[in-house]
């Protein structure tokens, strides 16, 4: 049996006394606790947790241990900080966490933004034992009342730069936490901590960290994932699929509060030790192209509105993306047209795969070795995915549409306050998606929507972003939004809501146009009655098309 030992030699550990100096860290680490085995005779691989493990010590402790305590771990505009200095801010966290009266097991809620102070009080927090839940920034006052009564939070931080928007969810909200810190404020008060912290004691399935779902079908859920969540992405996604390594420079456009960019931008590049470039900054293709020349990242993580309109500005501009060796998109599914220009234009390949808050990250890919245009690619090793009918009977045969339902070790316990959605949703080691998906003969997985997204026409199921992808590969539409509408006698149809790369396109013509564009390639029952010329589509902050809200307005 071949094992590999993450984070350091038990051998030459066990030399070591138990309390270990590292340039003016104090390490309290025993051998035997937070270490992770990772038994690569086997696929997959298997991964075995110490009795005693806390997430903190794998992404940040360790780093020190295997010699990084002085790479540069955080790059932004303002800042450079390097491992040593990142470990440093998590244990002072922790420790003025602690200290002003915070209980392990206690909710801190989150509303800061990108920056390095994240990262360190998102790691201090668990290292003290103390469950972070970082949540959309770009968010109204009423939705930010109803999370923080939904999460019954201990603490509750915010940047400064968001206190228009959040002293008065606070002032009304019916829940007071105990604690309402700046985070400005808070930085320079946990600096006067101490570097030298002692991990909690918790166990690989304890709670770590919430995070809350998008809301693309709704109101946010409290998403509770445990320790283990991490490691599995960062080891199963990040590592063997997506081929990460210590000498990558990593750019996310997501943010670190979603699920996504949680992983692209924080838990994936410090399980290698690789190099995080943050910004704060609103994503436009210009922000992207000015940091990927600035910083030269080597791995890029986009979604796929943005690469769409990347491609446009890159009409008028021809950005240096030299660096780049490859780039990774989820959060809505990628249309094979983009993926093909976006190749032809920057020689760079773009994995496209499936992920969800529930799910941690992605589980369905495409790989550097192996992808296919217009497909979600196949599962991830270590996470078992099948598609099931409406009677949750598995589908065998290709090419037949079902929900997807995944299993492993990046799952969610459970949501937050809501046991029927969480019956409904978590089915003993199973997660139902939601996603709608169908797999051709070769074992790609093909995107169909969500469960809710779906259009019956005429007694056949339709799919929206099959339609939405051919009606993007027009040399005139930027982006499309495809959802049912009844016509006038009370029978559903496609109804589709366009932005155009020019509003003065906007025309009878143009309709026509694209009615005769998609019946040159879908089947006849599926091409748009209606279209609707919109300057934007409704999104979530990650890029997914929030169709419910198009919905609404028929």
């Amino acid at each position: 049996m071949f094992l590999t030992k993450f984070f350091w030699n038990r051998e030459l550990f066990a030399l070591e006394a138990k309390s270990r100096e590292i340039r003016g860290t104090k390490l309290e680490l025993n051998m035997d606790d937070n270490t992770v085995e990772v038994d690569c005779s086997k696929e997959p691989n298997q991964l075995k947790f110490a009795s005693n493990f806390n997430a903190a010590v794998s992404f940040i402790d360790r780093h020190l241990l295997e010699g990084r305590a002085d790479k540069v771990a955080i790059r932004t505009n303002d800042e450079e900080w390097t491992f040593k200095e990142l470990s440093d801010c998590v244990n002072r966290y922790g420790n003025h966490l602690l200290s002003i009266g915070i209980k392990p097991g206690e909710r801190m809620m989150m509303v800061v933004r990108d920056c390095p102070d994240f990262v360190g009080m998102f790691f201090g927090a668990i290292k003290a034992g103390i469950i972070p839940a970082p949540v959309n920034t770009l968010q109204r006052t009423q939705d930010y009342n109803y999370l923080i009564s939904d999460s019954e939070c201990a603490c509750f931080v915010y940047s400064a730069k968001f206190a228009v928007t959040l002293e008065p969810a606070l002032k009304a909200s019916n829940h007071k936490p105990a604690h309402v810190v700046v985070a400005e404020e808070m930085a320079e008060d946990a600096r006067k901590a101490s570097n030298s912290l002692r991990a909690a004691n918790t166990s690989h399935m304890d709670d770590c960290f919430w995070l809350y779902s998008s809301g693309s079908t709704g109101n946010p859920k409290g998403v509770v994932h445990p320790h283990r969540s991490m490691i599995c992405t960062s080891e199963r996604f990040s590592k063997n699929t997506a081929g990460l390594r210590e000498d990558d420079t990593v750019f996310s456009v997501s943010k670190l509060f979603h699920s996504y960019g949680f992983g692209n931008a924080m838990t994936f590049p410090l399980w290698v030790g690789a190099t995080i470039i943050l910004s704060d900054q609103k994503v436009t293709p210009e922000m992207s192209f000015e940091m990927i020349e600035k910083f030269r990242p080597t791995v890029f993580f986009g979604v796929p509105t943005l690469y769409a309109q990347q491609l446009r500005a890159m009409e008028s501009r021809n950005p240096d993306l030299s660096s780049l060796r490859i780039c990774i998109s989820a959060g809505e599914a990628l249309p094979g047209d983009v993926l093909r220009r976006w190749e032809e234009k920057t020689h760079t390949l773009i994995l496209d795969g499936l992920g969800s808050t529930e799910n941690l990250h992605i589980f369905i890919s495409n790989r550097p070795d192996d992808y296919k245009y217009g497909t979600s690619g196949k599962p991830v090793s270590g996470y078992d995915v099948k598609l099931v009918d409406d009677n949750e009977d598995e589908i065998t045969q290709p090419d037949v549409i079902g929900t997807v339902w995944v299993k492993g070790e990046s799952s969610a316990r459970l949501y937050w306050n809501n046991p029927e959605k969480t019956a409904a949703t978590m089915r003993g080691d199973w997660l139902n998606t939601g996603d709608m998906y169908f797999r051709d003969s070769c074992g790609y997985y093909h995107n169909a929507g969500r469960g809710d997204d779906m259009i019956k026409v005429g007694g056949l199921w339709c799919s929206p972003f099959e339609i939405e992808a051919r009606l993007i590969e027009h040399s005139k539409v930027l982006e499309a939004a495809v959802v049912g509408h009844p016509d006038e006698d009370g029978l559903i149809k496609p109804a589709a809501y366009v932005v155009l790369n020019d509003v003065i396109d906007a025309t009878e013509e143009m309709e026509m146009a694209l009615v005769e564009h998609c019946r040159d390639a879908l089947s006849h029952y599926k091409y748009p009655r209606w279209f609707h010329f919109v300057e934007d589509l409704p999104k979530t902050v990650t890029g997914k098309i929030q169709r419910f809200k198009l919905r609404e307005k028929n």
